[in-house]
């Protein structure tokens, strides 16, 4: 990026020099003919005594052939430079592409009272931490309509769990049973492609940093760790599985239960792992279905594949999210022995 900067800062300097000496070059010939207009009245332009052979075959052709020299010389150094340098360009006007891309996708992001979708209204801001949104649920035996305040996933640490293509499906169709509506114009919704694209960029350029390793940094996993003993210690949760299944921290980005256990997300739980977004995992489904307790630790870690089978008889609808970026190892395994237990 410092290359880049440079090498546009060099060009510039170099444009600025070349159209100052064009200018002084220009003016001096237009003063220069000036002072000839009316001189053919005593000697016309064409008689004027110029340099005699001496002068011109001596001196003034040394300076000649020296500028010559000197502009072939730079030529010469130029052009390498140029060939060297040129990477590093690319890489500037490819960053401030994807800089103009963060600042419209961040448009889209804004309130609407900003002029954007009200992304930040329901997802906590510009920084997606997680928030609230409003919605309202159906009980399905009375028919009762009631408005309650869905808590919006932290968005921050999307690609953690998801790929681009993922994030972009779910821009694009929402989703169901949820406040997050489908927002691409193949969904029903008012984006475009190009639109959908500069707010994927904007969700990179406001993504929690990553460890070396491209994990959720170790401090932030400790978080998590103390929060679940905390509640356990508290009596909330049994176990720490439990613990880190129901586990809200960050806008819910870390919940097992926000899609497998109904009515998590609005302060009603219902079955815990009884099904919701995602499936039921209660009597015994998940053993069944991954009898291999390493096969379900991969499956967890990794998430699902759209269309790609998994485990005895499932079939992935690419909504499983992998948390292996988010969450250590032995979280996943105290999650899967406590799933497994339902």
């Amino acid at each position: 990026m410092l290359l880049a900067d440079t090498t546009t800062t060099i060009a510039w300097i170099i444009l600025a020099v070349s159209v100052v000496g064009w200018v002084v070059y220009a003016a001096s010939n237009l003063r220069e003919s000036r002072r000839e207009i009316g001189s053919e009245i005593t000697l016309a332009a064409n008689r004027k005594p110029y340099y005699d052979d001496e002068t011109l075959e001596g001196r003034k052709l040394e300076r000649t052939q020296l500028l010559g020299l000197a502009f072939l010389a730079v030529v010469t150094v130029a052009l390498p430079l140029y060939w060297i340098l040129e990477p590093g360009r690319m890489v500037g006007a490819e960053r401030e592409f994807e800089h103009k891309f963060e600042t419209w996708g961040g448009n889209l992001f804004k309130p609407t009272a900003e002029g954007g979708f009200n992304c930040a209204g329901c997802h906590g801001g510009m920084n997606g931490a997680g928030g609230v949104a409003a919605y309202a649920v159906t009980d399905p035996k009375t028919g009762e309509v009631r408005q309650v305040n869905w808590k919006a996933p932290a968005i921050n640490t999307i690609f953690y769990r998801y790929s681009d293509a993922e994030v972009t499906y779910i821009l694009e169709y929402g989703r169901p049973f949820s406040p997050m509506s489908a927002w691409g114009l193949v969904g029903g919704g008012p984006l475009n492609e190009q639109q959908i694209e500069t707010l994927i960029t904007y969700l990179h350029s406001i993504e929690v940093p990553r460890s070396e390793s491209g994990t959720l940094p170790p401090e932030r996993q400790a978080e998590i760790q103390a929060e679940a003993e905390r509640l356990v210690k508290a009596g909330t949760y049994a176990s720490l599985g439990e613990a880190l299944f129901n586990l809200d921290l960050g806008g819910g980005s870390y919940s097992c239960a926000r899609c497998h256990t109904k009515g998590w997300s609005y302060g009603n739980p219902q079955a815990t792992g009884g099904g919701a977004l995602g499936p039921n995992l209660t009597g015994g489904s998940t053993v069944r279905q991954f009898a291999d307790r390493d096969e379900m630790i991969a499956f967890i870690t990794q998430g699902s594949e759209l269309g790609k089978r998994y485990g005895a008889q499932g079939q992935g609808s690419g909504r499983m999210p992998g948390f292996g970026a988010m969450l250590t190892a032995e979280q996943i395994e105290a999650i899967i022995d406590y799933v497994r237990g339902l």
